[in-house]
């Protein structure tokens, strides 16, 4: 006769064996993500600041030079100095991501979970911040205002008008990815506090 434990087959050990395997694909998807999501951002980031951060355009009016430069307009000088911090925050991180996939087990606590659960909270609203401001002034800049009596800037500047463009878009994909990656740290944070925090949740 089987014992009521033993039915089917299995036992009760096997119960958190399936677990743990599960739990640890779960682990390796979101180090690849976070890996991937961070090397985009860093890459992203610096185009969208050397893009911009490099744009001029020269025009000659009634024989004086003008020239338009990102130094110009704040918002764009803002969108600068948040995609070039923004990269090099994604560097650091991103490094720490391939030695936890390297190595296989590194040391995850909860004060690490936590400073990276608000570094990654402050640059996704950072970067979010900047794109916003730079699309507002690049709308007043393409659009004009007549209110005010602003000309349309880009009628003169189509150029660099363009290449500031480029630079928001690539900006705006840095800002979505940080978001995504304030969700996946959260995850990795609150998941501490889980369950399971005392089985497999104690090493990253």
């Amino acid at each position: 006769m089987r014992s009521g434990g033993d039915v089917a087959g299995v036992s009760p050990g096997n119960v958190p064996v399936y677990h743990g395997r599960n739990l640890k694909v779960v682990d390796q998807r979101v180090r690849v993500a976070e890996m991937v999501l961070r090397c985009v951002i860093c890459g992203l980031g610096v185009l969208a600041a050397v893009l911009v951060g490099t744009d001029t355009q020269v025009k000659v009016i009634f024989s004086l030079q003008k020239k338009a430069k990102f130094t110009d307009m704040k918002a764009l000088v803002f969108l600068v100095v948040a995609n070039g911090i923004a990269a090099a925050y994604s560097l650091v991180q991103g490094l720490r991501c391939v030695a936890s996939m390297v190595r296989g087990t590194v040391l995850f606590n909860k004060p690490l979970a936590w400073a990276i659960f608000s570094g990654d909270q402050v640059m996704a609203y950072v970067t979010l911040a900047a794109v916003a401001a730079a699309a507002q002034s690049a709308v007043i800049a393409q659009l004009g205002q007549q209110e005010l009596q602003w000309m349309k800037i880009c009628n003169m500047y189509g150029k660099f008008c363009s290449q500031v463009g480029e630079g928001i878009v690539s900006a705006l994909v840095v800002s979505l990815s940080m978001v995504t990656l304030s969700c996946i740290s959260a995850f990795n944070l609150f998941r501490l506090y889980g369950g399971n925090k005392g089985k497999s949740s104690g090493r990253w």
